[in-house]
């Protein structure tokens, strides 16, 4: 199978550390130029340093809070200034913070609305017109809970659903242009975040954090946390030459954990 990644360029945004290093990573090794960005500096000069040494595609970075408009421009516009062009868009931000109805305040409420949900809009819009050029690819990074609410994590199960709504019609509004928009929901993949959360609901349930993921790993058909690299290769497959026929679906990547249809 062709996946004609080499030479083609990604803005990959959070990607300092979890999926979208992983995604980065796959991505240059495939010979693509890619773009780092995230809020910390010094990891983005790091995982640059990491990425060159593979001798795949070029590597830049830049600075980006994806909650500041100006900086998603800067984040773009350096983009295209670097390669010339902007060929593939992964949006990617942090979990918001856990909490039920009642715990979580108005300011919590937008600062998620900000970085889970607006910051994807305000990313796509700013992309577009690079985009359209020769067609392109976008990719939501959501979360299992598109398909299945996560106890304790409201925040997330409202805004992450918000983008599969997006992605969806964005499907329709597209094709025109020839750009494919697809969303990619992780489940348990053994990232910060992931064992962050574990470490909450262990000191919840008053059990220790190993016996929190074997828990967890019950709950999984294939009894198992997913690897950040089997993340990033579904990703690949889709925006690459591989899938010319598939924008607006969802796809789990979750060991088969989420039972809904």
């Amino acid at each position: 199978m062709e996946l004609n990644l080499e030479g083609k360029t990604a803005l990959v945004m959070a990607s300092s550390q979890g999926l979208g290093k992983a995604i980065a990573t796959v991505f240059v090794k495939e010979g693509m130029n890619v773009v780092l960005a995230s809020r910390n500096e010094e990891k983005l000069n790091e995982v640059q340093t990491e990425l060159e040494n593979l001798q795949g595609g070029k590597v830049r970075y830049i600075r980006t809070d994806i909650t500041q408009p100006d900086q998603i421009k800067q984040a773009v516009q350096h983009t295209v200034d670097s390669f010339g062009q902007l060929d593939i868009l992964i949006n990617n931000a942090g979990g918001p913070p856990a909490g039920t109805f009642e715990q979580i305040t108005d300011e919590q409420w937008q600062q998620s609305f900000e970085l889970n949900l607006l910051s994807y809009v305000r990313m796509i819009r700013e992309a577009l017109p690079h985009l359209k050029k020769n067609g392109g690819k976008i990719i939501n990074i959501a979360s299992s809970s598109i398909k299945e609410p996560i106890p304790g994590l409201l925040l997330s199960n409202t805004f992450r659903t918000g983008i599969v709504g997006m992605t969806k019609t964005l499907a329709s509004e597209l094709a025109k242009d020839r750009i494919l928009i697809n969303t990619v929901a992780p489940g348990r993949i053994a990232t910060d975040r992931v064992a962050f959360l574990d470490e909450v609901n262990a000191e919840k349930q008053g059990i220790t954090k190993g016996e929190m993921e074997e828990k967890m790993k019950n709950t999984i058909p294939l009894g198992r946390y997913g690897e950040p690299e089997e993340f990033a290769k579904v990703v690949t497959f889709l925006v690459s030459d591989a899938n010319s026929y598939m924008t607006g679906s969802s796809f789990l990547v979750d060991g088969g954990m989420v039972k809904s249809i």
